[in-house]
């Protein structure tokens, strides 16, 4: 049986590219293991552009877990490629070595990084991807301490920013309720706009397949 679009998410990085290399069909990528996730990068770059309407010069900080998340990688290239300029910030165990040479920014300080960011992208620690036994950092609660963004080291760095997160949210980790529902969160345009954004990706795909 042949199909037209492939959509497929898979735990081990590069499987979508194995599989267009392997068969004649369009395949979208939606997500592969700790590699990559296209759309997610789509949605939060339109999601920004919603807000902003323009990424030129935009300072993007992601926070969190950035070894294991896919969404950080595709977010890299999506948001440079727009003209923004991006910051990782996170533990050290948790950024991976040489990921200066993509052109970003390193901290492991998030005050710093917040006064530095007109928009934080908070990701979640992804406990699954680690191996068993393994510790990346003492405790839930020292990370929730140093890397987590609550309100009072908002009200610190005394500037407002765009508050962004990929889902799904583990509230009192990496951000707090009152920071996650404010005003200046995008949270929920973001998971509004995956829909629409991953329609169109299907519209596009599959209206090329139509000319040919």
């Amino acid at each position: 049986m042949k199909v037209d679009i492939v959509v497929m998410r898979h735990p081990h990085p590069g499987a979508p590219v194995f599989l267009a290399q392997n068969v004649d069909t369009t395949i979208i990528n939606a997500g592969d293991g700790t590699h990559e996730h296209p759309t997610q990068a789509l949605l939060d770059a339109y999601s920004l552009y919603e807000k902003t309407r323009s990424l030129k010069g935009l300072r993007v900080v992601i926070v969190g877990d950035i070894k294991h998340s896919r969404v950080a990688l595709s977010n890299i290239f999506c948001l440079q490629k727009m003209g923004a300029e991006v910051m990782v910030c996170g533990p050290t165990t948790l950024i991976p070595k040489h990921i200066e040479e993509l052109g970003v920014k390193v901290s492991h300080n998030l005050k710093e990084a917040l006064k530095w960011a007109d928009v934080a992208n908070m990701l979640r620690i992804q406990m699954e991807r680690q191996g068993e036994g393994v510790r990346y950092f003492p405790s839930i609660r020292e990370y929730a301490a140093n890397f987590g963004l609550n309100r009072q080291i908002l009200d610190e760095i005394n500037k407002e920013i765009i508050i962004m997160h990929p889902g799904p949210i583990n509230r009192g980790v990496e951000i707090t309720s009152d920071v996650a529902d404010a005003s200046n969160s995008l949270i929920l345009e973001q998971v509004e706009n995956g829909v629409a954004v991953r329609m169109a990706v299907l519209y596009l795909l599959a209206s090329d397949l139509k000319k040919n």
